[in-house]
């Protein structure tokens, strides 16, 4: 099997219908309650907020439409079960998307467990019992495999972008092989970057601090080395779209120019990118191929770990955004 027909294994899933505020407003108030309250006292990242609140807002509305809107304290593992089948079954969620939305749903179980049972305003809740607990586990899928983007297919989709006069997306593209950002970082690359002094015979220059991937509400806040080559095109963007904005990355929507958001990577990943070299890509498949292609170029494996996939243990950077194939390697194993 192929390259190309292995990446094609699983068909994709159904995008859940977002619930609205009105929505939502018809979910039993105990639910509603409990999970504004649960979210109130977290100490979650933002992105892992904005997770749980969309997943507990999926469940209660399954609850109302396909359960009767029941009271929480009633739910049951068998009930909670239909639910994973209708994840699984009907929309097609993978098995992360669905130990996503069980984690979600556990947790707020928990803190009723642990917080809520034993309030006197609560007697309903004296018997209750995390229902997605001791429940079987989700089978992993079959994963797309990881193919890295090579310096040849960054070079065809950047002819081809540029062909377009598409100077966002190839500004997006050369930040993401180039610097190694992730999608929800390289939207925080602010316009005052492209005014920094460029040190004599440097190939690069720290951007500001930006917010990484980690726990809490600040998470990880460190700069990215931002190379020449993206730099450069962050500028042709800049000067193409012809006005002034704080951040680089930025998208207009019913007139308004603002910021842009992380998922537009996606959409322009899938139906764009993908079509240019005719196989799937996504956004996450960019950290590796830069790490992989600055490795495959000779750098050392424990300055590409910490200067820009920004791991506190060479060992991450190993496990998971190094593509190498060391096919002659393999090969001398054995003489």
């Amino acid at each position: 099997m192929g390259k190309i027909e292995k990446n094609m294994l699983r068909e994709r899933a159904k995008k859940l219908p977002e619930v609205t505020d009105e929505m939502w407003l018809e979910v039993n108030d105990e639910y509603r309650e409990l999970v504004e309250e649960f979210i109130s006292v977290q100490n979650h990242s933002p992105q892992t907020k904005k997770q749980y609140i969309s997943s507990l807002r999926q469940f209660g509305w399954y609850v109302k439409s396909s359960m009767n809107n029941k009271a929480l304290h009633k739910i049951s593992k068998r009930d909670f079960l239909r639910y994973i089948s209708y994840l699984r079954d009907n929309r097609k969620m993978s098995s992360s998307g669905l130990g996503m939305k069980k984690a979600a749903v556990s947790s707020l179980c928990n803190y009723i467990e642990n917080v809520i049972v034993g309030e006197e305003d609560y007697d309903q809740f004296k018997q209750f019992r995390n229902f997605t607990r001791g429940l079987p586990a989700i089978p992993k899928n079959t994963v797309y495999e990881k193919v890295k983007v090579t310096l040849e297919e960054y070079k065809e989709m950047m002819k081809v972008l540029e062909e377009d006069e598409n100077y966002l997306g190839m500004a997006w593209l050369a930040t993401a092989f180039n610097v190694g950002a992730r999608r929800s970082e390289i939207v925080q690359f602010k316009s005052e970057i492209l005014n920094y002094e460029i040190a004599e015979n440097a190939s690069f220059v720290y951007s500001h601090n930006v917010r990484l991937k980690g726990s809490g509400e600040d998470g990880k806040i460190e700069p990215y080395m931002i190379n020449l080559e993206a730099l450069e095109y962050m500028k042709l963007l800049v000067e193409k779209r012809g006005y002034d904005h704080e951040y680089i990355f930025t998208t207009k929507y019913n007139g308004e120019i603002q910021q842009m958001s992380p998922a537009w990577a996606d959409y322009f990943c899938a139906n764009t990118l993908s079509d240019i070299l005719g196989r799937r890509i996504n956004p996450h498949l960019f950290k590796a191929s830069c790490i992989t292609h600055l490795l495959e170029s000779g750098v050392k494996l424990e300055l590409v770990s910490k200067f820009v996939a920004h791991h506190e243990n060479v060992a991450t950077t190993i496990a998971h955004y190094d593509l190498r194939d060391f096919g002659e390697e393999k090969n001398s194993i054995f003489g």
